[in-house]
């Protein structure tokens, strides 16, 4: 075989040439080695070639976790087609939008989402488009693998800039799609470069495909994925962990319980946990609080967020339940990959917020462009930024593109938006989305930092806030609030609570209490309906005294 290029396909092949024996993917228990996972790959590849696609094509995954999923990833970079994410959870308005923007050729999708899946796909076919949805999931799909060779498909021109397709979680609005070259996700997001928790903890990155490959031999990675594949942090440990020749471990199950979480990873010696920040972690803390002798957890090392920040209570219930274990705040985005670790350390909790020290790549920028350095800039606020491996822009959308991947003195930046503090020692403090800030009298209010001592309440067990319209500030900070069962915290122990940690404008003013914070599967809060619920009529508390001036 010829070395591999940067390459997804490539650099997947030779690690089976190296490690075949090895398992790859266990779901649910059920297990494929690497050589397994690599023959059906190549008859998907064979399927998906008979019905046209071909270099540049784009394929639909709409799959629950197991090993169909990665399959079919893995069979589109096969043909040099581009796999993209699909949520199973979309309604068929939704999945109309989206396979409108990526027109695929095919679509593969689970036996259940017909009802959704169907009727996109014949609007397509109405305007046009040639595409095929197909069953990628049971009885009938592994009959039609059957009829195709396990070989790998004689494809010419594989390289590193062949595309990787993300859409986004479109937490607002609808989602983009990040388009990346394979190179630039290796070393952004895949850990060519260090840059994932689960992949190589080498220092230096490789210097060649063949570098990367001889890791693989090391192996020992067992990364059990709480979230699904259909999202960016869940994808990257599962491809990343692949080309490590490690194991990926998931569940197809679309419900997270934690104890069964838990079971899982004692039942198959987990080295990694993955999961996307409070909406796994609150509940695998509780489940340890529980049932403290339950589970015997000494295979693992770490447990790794992404997509969303672990608040500090969460990240100090765990590092306490599992002192042995790094808790680890894996920082990034689509549109930037990894930009940095804050890291728990065994024996050294710590209640502080989050604070990341950032690679070479990455940057806090001002409103200039320039960037912010630690020491001289200290306690100033900017964009987080990175130059380097970044992607192309977003698929169809050139003006976000512009605005997102700017040139500033003739270097190309990704600025998704994300807020941080410069501090004395280098480390930024993620204050969060800028376009979520709150301007309430002219006062600047990042949710991030509310929400984190909201959940540091006792009785609180899920927490998230927005600002409402207010006639008198402009905006108020509005928080939703889920307690812990059994529990009933008043508004009065709330406020007492926010004011001995937060300046009187950021406390908030309205508190509506629900059963449980809606989310999206990613863990991230579902901002339309935190808005409709936060906007509901309930009074807001006008015991505010602390008069605001315009910042």
């Amino acid at each position: 075989m010829p070395a591999p290029t940067w390459n997804l396909a490539d650099l997947f092949e030779a690690v089976v040439d190296l490690v075949g024996d090895r398992e790859a993917v266990v779901t649910d228990h059920e297990r494929v080695t690497y050589a397994g996972l690599d023959a059906r790959a190549n008859r998907l590849a064979h399927l998906l070639a008979s019905l046209g696609v071909g270099p540049g094509d784009r394929v639909g995954v709409v799959l629950r976790n197991g090993s169909e999923h990665l399959e079919a990833v893995l069979a589109s970079y096969k043909l040099r087609a581009i796999p993209f994410n699909v949520n199973y959870r979309y309604t068929e308005n939704e999945m109309r939008y989206l396979l409108d923007d990526a027109r695929p050729r095919v679509v593969l999708h689970g036996p259940e989402l017909d009802p959704a899946v169907g009727p996109a796909v014949e609007q397509l076919t109405r305007a046009g488009e040639r595409v095929t949805a197909l069953v990628g999931r049971g009885p009938d799909h592994e009959a039609r693998l059957g009829e195709h060779p396990p070989v790998r498909p004689p494809v010419a021109g594989r390289s590193g800039d062949d595309l990787y397709l993300l859409y986004t979680g479109g937490t607002t609005g609808m989602p983009k799609g990040v388009e990346w070259r394979h190179e630039d996700i290796l070393f952004a997001a895949l850990g060519a470069a260090g840059g994932v928790a689960v992949a190589h903890a080498d220092a230096e990155p490789p210097s060649t495909p063949t570098e990367l490959v001889e890791r693989a031999r090391r192996g020992g990675i067992r990364a059990v994925t709480a979230s699904p594949f259909i999202h960016g942090t869940a994808q990257w440990v599962a491809l990343g962990t692949l080309l490590a020749g490690g194991t990926v471990v998931t569940t197809r199950s679309s419900t997270f319980v934690a104890a069964d979480l838990w079971d899982l990873v004692e039942a198959e010696a987990g080295t990694v946990v993955v999961i996307v920040g409070d909406a796994f972690g609150r509940p695998l803390a509780d489940a340890l609080t529980a049932e403290p002798d339950r589970w015997d957890l000494g295979s693992v090392v770490a447990v790794v967020s992404g997509g969303a920040v672990l608040s500090p209570a969460v990240r100090d219930e765990l590092a306490a339940h599992l002192p042995w274990v790094a808790v680890v705040d894996g920082y990034g985005t689509s549109e930037t990959g990894g930009q940095g670790n804050a890291v728990t350390w065994p024996g050294q909790p710590t209640t502080r917020a989050a604070r990341f020290p950032l690679g070479g790549h990455t940057a806090v920028l001002d409103e200039d462009g320039t960037p912010l350095l630690g020491g001289i800039d200290t306690g100033r606020i900017g964009l987080i930024a990175r130059r380097g491996h970044i992607p192309l822009g977003y698929r169809n959308d050139p003006e976000h593109t512009r605005a997102t991947f700017p040139v500033i003195d003739g270097e190309r930046w990704a600025v998704p938006g994300d807020v941080g503090r410069v501090e004395d020692d280098g480390t930024v403090t993620l204050l969060g989305r800028g376009a979520s800030c709150i301007n309430t009298g002219g006062e600047k209010v990042f949710p991030d930092e509310v929400e984190a001592v909201l959940k540091a309440h006792p009785d609180v067990f899920d927490a998230a806030v927005v600002g409402v319209p207010d006639d008198r500030w402009g905006e108020r900070v509005a928080a939703v609030v889920a307690p812990r069962p059994g529990r009933t915290p008043s508004d009065a122990d709330l406020d007492e609570h926010c004011r001995a940690h937060l300046a009187a404008y950021k406390v908030p003013r309205t508190v509506v209490t629900v059963a449980e914070v809606r989310r999206l599967p990613s863990g991230k809060a579902d901002h339309a309906w935190l808005r409709a619920t936060a906007a509901a009529p309930t009074p807001p508390r006008s015991d505010e005294t602390t008069p605001r001036t315009p910042s």
